[in-house]
């Protein structure tokens, strides 16, 4: 139950992202800046800070899911395996394209992630580039390993 949550509301936050052309980065810059976004959103995450976490979010997110609806689903994906621990990344990829969401900048980041009882879980967490050209988190999932 918690997983497909999870899975929904990663689709709801991509699928609502804002097509706007921009100039693209350079892959190298565009997943620096896109990690340090997810590290900062998921730091308030890790902390229960839900609406921060929202209020911090790419627009697309915002349009996605309602403050309220944010903090009930975080809660429902998460809350068995917390706390969460160590982060490892796996992967990182830059793309201009999702399935089901408009073009645009996104970055794809991959980790392993340690959580309650010793268990691993892998994280997936999607920074878009805003209109306003700061990167910002846009999708989040969270399944087994």
């Amino acid at each position: 139950m918690r997983i497909r949550s999870s899975a929904i509301l990663l689709a709801v936050v991509v699928l609502a992202s804002p097509a706007r052309a921009q100039a693209p980065d350079t892959a190298s810059a565009a997943i620096a800046a896109a990690q340090a976004a997810a590290r900062t959103w998921l730091a308030l995450v890790d902390r229960g800070q839900y609406p921060a976490s929202w209020d911090s979010a790419a627009v697309g997110f915002k349009h996605g899911v309602t403050k309220s609806a944010w903090g009930d689903a975080v809660r429902q994906a998460r809350g068995a395996l917390e706390p969460f621990g160590e982060r490892n990344l796996t992967s990182a990829g830059y793309t201009t394209s999702l399935p089901n969401a408009p073009k645009g900048q996104y970055v794809v980041l991959q980790y392993e992630t340690k959580v309650r009882g010793g268990k691993t879980v892998v994280e997936t967490v999607t920074p878009a580039k805003d209109p306003d050209g700061v990167w910002r988190v846009s999708g989040y999932y969270v399944r087994p390993h």
